[in-house]
């Protein structure tokens, strides 16, 4: 971008938070400051940007995310609004009747526990809905998965585990019918994985957290995602594929080398358990709309130790998904197990992290923070089936609903949180998640909206280890990663109601956020990484000499 002013709005930043001026020269930023001190600054060398009021803010960071699912679900039949199984198979029949005969109908996001009747279409609904197409429609968890007859017999679902007998998949009949559902080429799959970066910078992100796992996607669907270039979000590559010794821990850093991947972590999707609206999440208690069932854990303490204890030995981030507090259970016995046979300093140096931890007591927390384990939140969860009738209310009852996803808890604790989307789970839309964490169901888990800010920023960058400690910031020498956003009122906004949410007073010197208490979220004008534009809308402000 060369030496570029922009100037006439407000700046985002802990170093001036009164600025309204930055000036960005090539990849970095050169001052931040006043209207008056960028008039003196402004030559014939720099563009100018009149920012007409708008904000600069640091780029987000989604800390979850998987891209090329991600991709899919934009194209995807559209189930998050259905509210019945006869919107679902007229939402199939009108998408199958704009495909040619052999196309699969692929969909995402219905949710039958907010249904006033929970019943799910069956297979040979759908059979019949789609004109004879196979057909694969995932929850919004992505945990388990509707499918057509065509689909279950082609693939012989009926004699896997996770069939139900109607058309409903989890565990290996799910993950087979996924699988049939997402044969890409090489070109299909770069054009999608496209479009999802595309659609993250057009939010205001500027890096994303790939979960990529053997059973999510191909490592040659993570070297697919990391030789895309420079003009869209940078990807932070994870892989979650469980290992058991150092030996085998190099062995996959090594095969993941060659495919041009110089990977962050061995973390991110080895799953625990699964998720409480497919109620396999693991819980010490039975769900209470389902008394015989507890979930089920996937890994073993044994094998969660190996797991941290080899990836701690080449100071490498490990880290599982884990949602019950069944699961949570394993992985702070693991943790504490991986410390007997490594030591506590190299547990850690590690960096490790557990994905979602939504169940969480105080004796986990305190064991998270003594290993200096750090949690992948996703605030939208809470605003999609928190409270006192949401899915988490259906599925274990008020009480544990209540104390899911504790954000205040793990910053009081000390625990390092950074947030994300689990997109597709939920949509990439970073202020929506700020606004979730600033208005949780549960007063006692809510947290400022600088705080969510910062989860979205900072600390995105620190997670994945970030070598510079400026990245998240704008300031004089920090890396020129930021948005503008076109924003209605700015404002501080904290979690606590008996405090004035509104200042004036200079002394506070604290930088403005955009008013989140309305229904209107800020709008993307400009994302820019590294210097780099990778969004512009087209209304954005013309740039002058």
């Amino acid at each position: 971008m060369s030496l570029t002013m922009y100037r006439n709005g407000s700046v985002y930043s802990a170093a001036d938070p009164f600025a309204t001026a930055m000036l960005v020269d090539g990849d970095v930023v050169a001052w931040v400051g006043s209207e008056h001190a960028a008039t003196s600054l402004l030559d014939s060398r720099m563009r100018e940007v009149d920012l007409r009021g708008a904000l600069v803010a640091p780029g987000f960071v989604d800390s979850h995310v998987h891209i090329t699912e991600t991709g899919l679900a934009l194209e995807s039949v559209d189930l998050s609004q259905a509210a019945s199984a006869t919107e679902v198979l007229d939402l199939v029949a009108a998408a199958a009747s704009a495909l040619p005969a052999a196309s699969f109908v692929l969909g995402h996001g219905w949710d039958n526990a907010l249904w006033a009747d929970a019943r799910l279409p069956s297979a040979d609904e759908l059979e019949r809905a789609s004109g004879g197409r196979e057909v694969y429609l995932a929850r919004v968890d992505v945990h388990s998965g509707l499918v057509s007859a065509s689909l279950a017999q082609q693939h012989g679902l009926a004699s896997l585990p996770g069939w139900d007998g109607a058309g409903l998949v989890s565990g290996k009949a799910h993950t087979t019918a996924r699988d049939a559902a997402r044969t890409l080429s090489p070109e299909r799959r770069a054009q999608l994985q496209t479009s999802a970066l595309s659609h993250a910078a057009a939010n205001g992100y500027v890096a994303l957290a790939e979960m990529s796992a053997p059973h999510v996607g191909s490592g040659d669907d993570l070297a697919s995602l990391m030789s895309l270039g420079a003009t869209l979000p940078e990807v932070l590559p994870y892989w979650g594929q469980l290992v058991s010794s150092v030996d085998e821990a190099r062995q996959v850093v090594a095969y993941l080398a060659d495919l041009g991947v110089d990977v962050l972590g061995l973390a991110g999707d080895i799953n625990i358990d699964g998720s409480i609206g497919s109620r396999s999440a693991l819980l010490r208690q039975p769900y209470a709309d389902a008394p015989d069932s507890y979930g089920q854990a996937q890994l073993t303490v044994d094998q969660v130790a190996r797991h941290f204890a080899a990836t701690s030995e080449l100071g490498l981030t490990g880290g599982f998904h884990v949602i019950g507090d069944g699961g949570m259970d394993i992985a702070i016995a693991g943790l504490e197990l991986a410390t007997t046979m490594v030591g506590i300093d190299k547990i850690r140096a590690a960096g490790h992290r557990l994905e979602h931890a939504e169940m969480v007591d105080d004796a986990a927390l305190a064991a998270l923070a003594h290993h200096a384990v750090g949690v992948s939140v996703q605030p939208a969860f809470d605003a999609a089936w928190g409270g006192t009738d949401g899915m988490y209310a259906q599925r274990l009852g008020v009480e544990r609903a209540l104390q899911l996803n504790p954000l205040a808890r793990f910053y009081g604790a000390g625990i390092p949180a950074f947030f994300g989307s689990d997109a597709p789970v939920t949509p990439l839309n970073p202020w929506a998640s700020v606004r979730a964490a600033l208005n949780h169901h549960e007063a006692s888990s809510r947290v400022s909206a600088r705080a969510a800010f910062i989860g979205h920023t900072r600390a995105g960058w620190r997670a994945a280890k970030s070598e510079n400690p400026f990245h998240g910031q704008l300031g004089a020498g920090a890396p020129a990663s930021f948005a503008v956003w076109d924003v209605e009122q700015l404002m501080v906004q904290v979690a606590d109601e008996r405090v004035q949410s509104w200042s004036t007073d200079p002394r506070a010197r604290t930088p403005l956020l955009p008013a989140l208490d309305g229904d209107n979220d800020p709008r993307c004008l400009q994302t820019v990484h590294l210097g780099q534009e990778l969004y512009a809308s087209e209304d954005f402000f013309e740039v002058t000499s």
